[in-house]
């Protein structure tokens, strides 16, 4: 057998396998080179969608839920009389929260309707004393005329010597005295006029001293309207475990601070403040659509809008606000107050003052918009 003749075929065919095998190589590196290439394209194009859409949502962590809340403490002082209500009670706007004894303040009425009687009285004795006054003028004026003509017939007389010159004396005198005491009474008619404002039949309810008198008497009602406390707004009660029965309270106008008082939290003024960063105001505007996410419920979300954005940052309105004016200055950035009203919809879980929000505020604007627009 010839081995020659077997082993040929397989010599000549070795360099066309491994002609094939090394294009299928080269075809390969090039296939892997284009995958390459092509899979960084187009992650980078991807990534670059992905951010040129990206910047339409802005929000913060940095929020809280705020209602109107406030305690209410009277403006006269005295002693709690009766609590009409327990903590956590829902009560509508008006509804008696606490009474304070109300007979000092009865008795402060009394007194001072008294005075508004008395000063009536008064004016219709002013108006009595001055027609009194106007009746004495009017006398005095004939005895000044009686006193005139006698003087004058006495001057005729003693121009001839017909009398003795003490008794013209005598008569000059006695008209000097009626002149005098006419001058007092018309002074004297003068000022009562002057006390009814130069109307000698004034109301009285238009005198000066009335309308004093009952500047105090509606003063006194009004202290004692106020003896009865109600809900300025609807809420919740709070802080009620420290207004007993018998507590002295003193009123704030007094003493510039509430030594008792019952606390009320709105439950429909309702708002989240949102401390958003400056950096992120720059598209946000007012209206615009907000979601919000509260901690206590992560499973509901509220739809509700920009309501108002501060003027000033939080800082600006702090007691103490930070001084930039030091060589050892570092940049901050600011936190903006940004009011969120949310409308409450039956069957939602209550929102109490305090809890953490999460909020979205939806721009509208994407970053490929700000581009377009220069921005």
């Amino acid at each position: 057998m010839d081995v020659r003749a077997q082993t040929t075929p397989d010599y000549y065919a070795a360099p066309r396998s491994r002609a094939w095998l090394s294009a299928l190589w080269q075809d390969k590196q090039r296939f892997r080179r284009v995958l390459m290439i092509g899979g960084v394209a187009l992650v980078a194009i991807v990534a670059l969608t992905v951010w040129l859409s990206a910047g339409r949502y802005v929000g913060t962590d940095d929020s809280y839920v705020r209602a109107a809340k406030l305690m209410v403490s009277p403006d006269i002082s005295g002693l709690v009389k009766t609590v009409d209500v327990r903590e956590g009670q829902h009560v509508k706007k008006g509804q008696v929260l606490f009474t304070i004894d109300p007979r000092p303040f009865e008795i402060a009425v009394a007194n001072t309707k008294a005075a508004l009687e008395a000063a009536r009285l008064d004016v219709v004795s002013s108006e009595a004393a001055y027609q009194s006054l106007v009746a004495q003028v009017a006398a005095q004026q004939s005895a000044v005329k009686l006193a005139q003509t006698t003087y004058n017939r006495y001057l005729a007389l003693a121009r001839s010597n017909a009398i003795a010159p003490q008794t013209l004396d005598q008569a000059h005198m006695t008209l000097t005295s009626a002149q005098a005491t006419l001058a007092s009474a018309q002074q004297n008619a003068t000022t009562q006029l002057d006390k009814l404002l130069g109307n000698p039949n004034l109301p009285p309810d238009q005198a000066p001293s009335y309308l004093q008198a009952k500047a105090a008497y509606d003063e006194a009602k009004r202290q004692l309207d106020h003896t009865v406390v109600g809900a300025p707004f609807e809420g919740d009660v709070a802080e009620v475990d420290s207004l007993q029965p018998g507590t002295l309270v003193i009123s704030a106008l007094s003493s510039f601070s509430t030594t008792s008082a019952v606390g009320l939290v709105s439950t429909s003024d309702l708002w989240i403040e949102a401390n958003m960063k400056e950096t992120d105001l720059t598209h946000v505007r007012v209206g615009q659509p907000v979601e919000v996410t509260v901690d206590t419920y992560p499973d509901n979300t509220w739809n509700c809008h920009v309501g108002a954005i501060s003027r000033a940052s939080s800082d600006a309105f702090s007691a103490l606000p930070s001084e930039n004016a030091s060589s050892n200055w570092v940049k901050v950035v600011q936190r903006i107050p940004v009011r969120v009203v949310c409308e409450v919809k039956a069957g939602d879980p209550p929102m109490r003052s305090g809890m953490s929000a999460l909020v979205s505020i939806d721009t509208g604007m994407r970053r490929w918009n700000r581009m377009l627009a220069g921005r």
